[in-house]
């Protein structure tokens, strides 16, 4: 009889040592577990939205949130890469400059930037704000790593980068590319009669930007240049078609399309400064918003001066325009 109770206290103890063993390491996995995900979940919040980017850019509340991809598409000389550099120094400026004060990517598959014209703009901007020195303008190019592509493999290889450098960098919150569409004949060309092949590369591109989108929501704007077809005007719908891959499209939450707008001969006539002639070169922007199930339009015009991108107001645009 002492036997049994002793073989059920130690049955016992035995089955409660497990039951204890393993409590003890499900709750010491659930608690890393949690721990992990604090971590995660701290990061994801210290990234900043940028919705607020740059309102006269998108209509009321209609900014790019976290996770959104903006393409601004048009034919070159159309202010496209201005509109870049403006909105790379809004992000990297300080707050007491009107500045977002986060971390930029800027990958360059065109090889057009121009490092000296960002740099003079930051510096002018910054001189609206007292006190400012060498320093506040190293301290707003510490916020920006830029990265040169010369392949669609490259630019692959480039995300894959990325993706250690936003777990790293929380205040990450912007990539810029310029521009998407930079390998797109080459890639045709190699791809061969394949139309799969010909999209290969960009859409192993666009799949993995979407994995980062949606891991770390960060926020990326991307130039397309548009396509001139002979005997098709540039103002007509078809020069306004998007012609990547469907997996890049349907990526795109927000469009915005860049035109120009050519002074008139009576303009061009005239004397004056070359910064006043560059002034009377007016971009128009048509913004498109895909995000919602309504689509959302709104348009803005600006010019562009040795201090970036000047925004114009209504009043403006109406006395550029009977100038023409």
């Amino acid at each position: 009889m002492k036997s049994d109770p002793g073989r059920k206290r130690a049955h016992t103890i035995v089955t409660s040592t497990i039951c204890i063993s393993w409590g003890r390491v499900y709750i010491l996995e659930q608690s890393v577990t949690v721990c992990a995900s604090c971590q995660l979940l701290a990061r994801l919040e210290a990234r900043r939205c940028l919705k607020d980017i740059e309102p006269r850019l998108f209509p009321e509340d209609r900014g790019p949130d976290q996770g959104a991809v903006v393409e601004l598409f048009g034919l070159e000389g159309t202010g496209k890469t201005e509109l870049l550099y403006h909105l790379l120094c809004r992000c990297v400026l300080p707050e007491a400059a009107g500045g977002l004060e986060v971390d930029v990517v800027f990958v360059d598959t065109d090889y057009s930037l121009d490092m000296l014209h960002l740099v003079s703009i930051l510096d002018s901007k910054l001189t609206l704000l007292a006190g400012a020195d060498e320093a506040a303008l190293r301290s707003c190019l510490s916020r920006l790593l830029f990265v040169h592509c010369y392949s669609s493999s490259q630019l692959l290889l480039t995300l894959h980068f990325l993706e250690t450098t936003l777990s790293s960098r929380p205040a990450l919150a912007l990539i810029l590319i310029d521009s998407i569409s930079a390998f797109y004949w080459v890639d045709r060309c190699e791809g061969g009669a394949s139309y799969t092949k010909q999209e290969e590369k960009l859409s192993r591109c666009v799949e993995l930007l979407g994995r980062l989108l949606r891991d770390y929501r960060i926020t990326v704007f991307a130039t397309c240049h548009a396509i001139r077809r002979p005997g098709v005007p540039s103002s007509s719908s078809d020069s306004e078609r998007s012609y990547l891959c469907r997996s890049w499209q349907r990526l795109v939450t927000h469009r915005l399309l860049c035109s120009r707008q050519e002074p008139g001969n009576n303009m061009a006539a005239e004397g004056g400064h070359d910064q006043e002639q560059r002034r009377q070169q007016i971009f128009t922007v048509h913004c498109t918003t895909f995000s919602s199930r309504v689509k959302v339009s709104w348009s803005s015009s600006f010019c562009v001066t040795e201090a970036g991108v000047e925004f114009l107001s209504a009043s403006e645009e109406n006395k550029c325009a009977a100038r023409q």
